[in-house]
């Protein structure tokens, strides 16, 4: 079972919580989801700008737009969610909560969140409670402008979903949505770098996605190499997998840079011998000529004695 998939699997147990007292719910087969999640899914749309001039109101009760809390210079994680969801959206949270207290970036100074509802009679004090109970979990100090909870219209809502691909459904009968779980990691400037599909997400994993996401401006030099020359996304696993491909590559580049140091090397000592060489082929031509000098001096005080 992929990702997309299990993600829907869990959109519809959230959805039948509301319907398990209708017929329908007893009619669903193993490998069958309801008429109520036609629509409800991820649509990837990697490198998509996300509609930023949209307006919401945050936590605070203030009037706030997309674009100034995403476009920046830093990395965002995105959720779209809602703050009465019986199920999946803490699912969701707490699994994002739970990968990132085991990351060594700090929120609000490497990477921001941004969680928006997508019931449009939510307001700012269920937001408000929300957030200090997600914050509370992530156990660290964060500024107050650091991931704010907003709430919104109608319109502005589903024009903010669909620019990133978050496909839900309302349901009359349980008055729930049916959505699946994911966060989106958005680039600076504004782009989407990233979906993550699942209700759990590791470590590791949270931190290459803020890495690749920040293009280059957080994380370390380890993060980088490790990123660029050993790891890769895989959308199927939805994990960053070792790349074969990247760290025969890197081996490679990392051979050749050996190979060039080593003839180098090689070469610099070479010319180290040689010049020692005619050193003492100079100092060899300075005796023989002085014994010979020597040598010419004796002779003539013996001619000279005689």
């Amino acid at each position: 079972m992929t990702l997309s998939q299990r993600s829907i699997r869990c959109a519809a147990a959230s959805l039948l919580l509301g319907v398990m007292s209708t017929p329908v719910a007893a009619q669903i087969l193993a490998d069958e989801l309801p008429a109520e999640l036609d629509g409800v899914g991820i649509v990837q749309r990697l490198d998509a700008p996300v509609p930023l001039d949209l307006a919401f109101v945050d936590h605070t009760g203030q009037d706030v737009v997309l674009r100034d809390l995403i476009v920046g210079d830093r990395p965002v994680i995105l959720t779209l969610n809602y703050y009465n969801c019986p199920m999946l959206c803490s699912l969701t949270l707490n699994g994002m909560v739970d990968g990132l207290r085991e990351v060594d970036l700090d929120l609000g100074v490497d990477y921001n969140i941004v969680t928006v509802s997508i019931n449009p009679n939510e307001g700012p004090k269920l937001a408000t409670q929300n957030r200090k109970g997600y914050l509370a979990s992530l156990g660290k100090d964060v500024p107050e402008s650091a991931w704010p909870f907003l709430t919104g219209t109608q319109d502005n809502i589903e024009a903010l979903a669909k620019g990133v691909g978050f496909g839900y459904r309302f349901d009359e009968r349980s008055g729930d949505y049916a959505h699946t779980a994911s966060i989106t990691f958005v680039t600076p400037d504004g782009r989407i770098s990233k979906y993550m599909n699942d209700v759990v997400f590791p470590p590791r994993d949270m931190r290459l996605a803020i890495v690749d996401a920040s293009q280059g401006r957080v994380g370390s030099l380890i993060d980088t190499l490790l990123l660029f020359n050993c790891f890769q996304w895989d959308p199927e696993a939805g994990s960053y997998v070792a790349s074969a491909w990247k760290i025969m590559r890197f081996g490679a580049a990392v051979t050749v840079v050996l190979i060039a140091a080593g003839v180098l090397i090689l070469i610099r000592m070479g010319r180290g011998n040689s010049g020692g060489g005619q050193g003492t082929n100079t100092m060899r031509i300075a005796d023989s000529t002085n014994t010979d000098n020597a040598a010419s001096n004796e002779a003539a005080l013996q001619i000279g004695g005689l």
